[in-house]
């Protein structure tokens, strides 16, 4: 792996060192994906963990009855797959590229060897695991507190980042996914914001027209 900036960026590297850093891009591989290319599954074994280098992936829960969930997006600097690295279990979930993507292949021995060698920077990995918990209680605050519409609204304002025009990086399918509702409900919040003057939407293609009516409506 020839570009470590990612990993330099990264929660769980960025506080190794530029020496630390280099070994550890020395035995990274990269994965190149397609859209849906699956790098693991929910179960299985686990040996390295990953950091999204270019696009997107979406890190995914599924019901006995084949229905998807999607727990987290991962972008650029991104890391994860990274928990049966300290708890040596299955992967609790799936991850698939939701576009053309590029990820670092990273094996736990060679980030176990630096965390041993560093043990101080284990508190870096405890930020790591505090802020997916913080997330984790939003989105089940969000399940109880929010109607599908509320989250919908949510999930919209969040993909647009600070942009009031951007381009949907998910499906429609994809989308009811992350708001946990159905893509027909999802739909129709959707069509609410058009025909109440919220937003303008052509295909995936969106702009938002009042950011602050969204937004009290995410809340």
């Amino acid at each position: 792996m020839e570009d470590v900036s990612p990993l330099s960026g990264s929660e769980l590297f960025s506080s190794l060192g530029e020496e630390a850093i280099a070994r550890v891009a020395v035995k990274a591989t990269t994965a190149r994906l397609e859209r849906n290319d699956v790098l693991f599954s929910e179960g299985d074994e686990a040996e390295d963990l990953f950091v999204v280098l270019t696009g997107r992936i979406a890190i995914a829960k599924s019901s006995p009855d084949g229905r998807e969930s999607l727990v987290a997006l991962m972008e650029r600097g991104d890391i994860f797959g990274e928990m049966p690295l300290f708890d040596g279990e299955p992967r609790s979930a799936s991850a698939r590229a939701l576009e053309r993507s590029e990820v670092a292949r990273v094996p736990f021995s060679v980030v176990r060897a630096e965390l041993d060698a560093r043990p101080a920077v284990l508190w870096d990995v405890v930020a790591l695991f505090a802020s997916r918990l913080r997330a984790t209680d939003d989105n089940l605050a969000d399940a109880m507190l929010l109607d599908v519409t509320g989250r919908t609204a949510k999930r919209l304002l969040e993909l647009s980042g600070d942009s009031d025009v951007f381009v949907l990086p998910v499906t429609q399918e994809e989308l009811a996914g992350l708001v946990g509702a159905s893509r027909e409900r999802v739909n129709k919040a959707i069509a609410a914001f058009v025909r109440l003057g919220w937003i303008d939407q052509t295909d995936r293609h969106y702009r938002i027209l009042n950011r602050q009516r969204l937004t009290e409506r995410a809340r």
